[in-house]
């Protein structure tokens, strides 16, 4: 394994990043934000067109740049930097994988190349608290249990309407003509939380199928300009660069995703989840990054009893104990994207990392860190959001402790420990000691 970075790579970040500075800057966000679709169209527009940005880890085939996920990586740590409002976590990190994975030919051929050339945003409607448990960070999700279950919860997808064939019906409710052997369904329930839910082009819904003796999880296609039914309502968030919606599906007309159901779909999400979490970690590093260099530059210039507030020993270990928070999570973020099985781990250190530097960044700041008008409280902001939506980080960690085998169940010894004697009791000295995680 070669740790470091190659001339392509380190060309994205310098071509991203002189882009950003003069178009994406922390201060631009906020007026971004405000937007009807939560970010600079027109900025999305010209990072596809020029960078190829939604389409950098896509296949040439399909008019992506043919990069992998490491180069992704380095693009979302860009944006991270400038906190730049977009849809490329909902498109290129969530959606466009799973259509790539479980999509038919055709609908790949159809999808990709609009994802790739930004024609075309996606966003991953999964019912349940957190988009975590279904892409298995935080829970295990085998049998789809994040999703509600039986006739009951989540979303429910019943047989289209009857007297309409496939073909016909997938015209009327995806606003195109229909792949033979397209399975088209009627989509009833509602999602919570869905992350660039209010204006992606496409919607991919996780909806319950076959009743209750056969309940299982499918991915299904719901394209909002021509569907009916569908009611989408942009959420007031914390963190208004990072925009949400609730998405309501009353009998939305829907085309499933894949050739038949017999797809692994919580095994695709799954498969999704650890390089997600390695892009998500690395848009928060470069979060944190950006929160340190600028506290670093107000500390050289701010001055008490005649110097600079930064030559004080207190604040120098503050920011020295900072720098080595992010760039340790800077680290494992880049090794995740290497070994994608390790993102639940570099997810929360990376979130740890961008709280803890946000958190000193306003105190550092003084008065000013507390006023509407400075950008500390954007990063701030952006900390308290992502851990809400993505951790919490003690959730992440405990969830790979218990995948690696770290913690045995209550009534068992250590690892490799022979099982107590029947009586004997485990109260006294020598007893195997139980570890619990809160």
């Amino acid at each position: 394994m070669d740790a470091a970075f190659s001339a392509e790579q380190d060309e994205i970040r310098r071509t991203l990043r002189t882009l950003l500075t003069r178009h994406g800057t922390p201060d631009d966000a906020g007026d971004a934000a405000l937007t009807a679709d939560g970010y600079d169209t027109a900025l999305w527009r010209r990072l596809a067109r020029d960078l190829g940005l939604p389409g950098l880890a896509l296949p040439e085939e399909y008019g992506g740049v043919g990069c992998g996920l490491a180069e992704l990586a380095v693009a979302c740590e860009e944006t991270g930097r400038a906190l730049l409002p977009s849809p490329l976590i909902a498109t290129a990190a969530l959606a466009a994988p799973l259509i790539a994975a479980l999509g038919t030919a055709a609908q790949r051929a159809e999808l990709l190349p609009r994802i790739a050339a930004g024609e075309l945003t996606a966003a991953l409607a999964v019912p349940g608290a957190a988009l975590t448990a279904a892409l298995g960070l935080t829970a295990d999700p085998t049998g789809g249990t994040w999703a509600g279950g039986g006739r009951a919860g989540g979303v429910q997808a019943t047989s289209a309407a009857t007297g309409t064939t496939a073909a016909n019906d997938a015209k009327v409710t995806t606003g195109t003509t229909a792949v033979p052997g397209t399975t088209t369904r009627r989509l009833y329930g509602e999602v919570d939380q869905v992350l660039d839910g209010h204006s992606a082009d496409l919607l991919l819904v996780a909806a319950h199928a076959g009743g209750f003796p056969r309940s299982r999880t499918l991915l299904f296609l719901v394209r909002p300009e021509a569907a009916t039914g569908l009611v989408r309502t942009r959420h007031t968030t914390l963190d208004g660069t990072r925009p949400s919606a609730r998405v309501e599906l009353r009998d939305t007309g829907a085309e499933l995703l894949g050739a038949d159901d017999t797809r692994d779909v919580i095994g695709a999400l799954a498969g999704v989840g650890g390089p997600a979490a390695a892009l998500l970690a690395a848009e928060a590093v470069g979060s944190a990054a950006s929160a340190l260099e600028r506290t670093v530059e107000h500390v050289k210039a701010r001055e008490q009893f005649g110097r600079p507030i930064g030559s004080f020993q207190a604040v120098k270990h503050r920011l020295a104990d900072l720098y080595v928070q992010v760039r340790a999570a800077r680290s494992a973020a880049y090794y995740a994207a290497w070994d994608p099985t390790a993102g639940g781990l570099a997810l929360a250190q990376a979130l740890e990392a961008l709280r803890l530097t946000a958190a000193e960044a306003v105190q550092l700041h003084g008065g000013i860190g507390f006023t509407w008008e400075h950008e500390a409280h954007l990063y701030f902001k952006r900390a308290a959001a992502a851990e809400l939506l993505l951790g919490p980080v003690h959730a992440l960690r405990d969830h790979a402790a218990r995948q690696a085998g770290l913690f045995a169940p209550p009534d068992a010894g250590p690892p490799g420990a022979d099982a107590p004697a029947a009586g004997a009791s485990d109260a006294g000295p020598g007893a195997a000691e139980r570890v619990v995680v809160r």
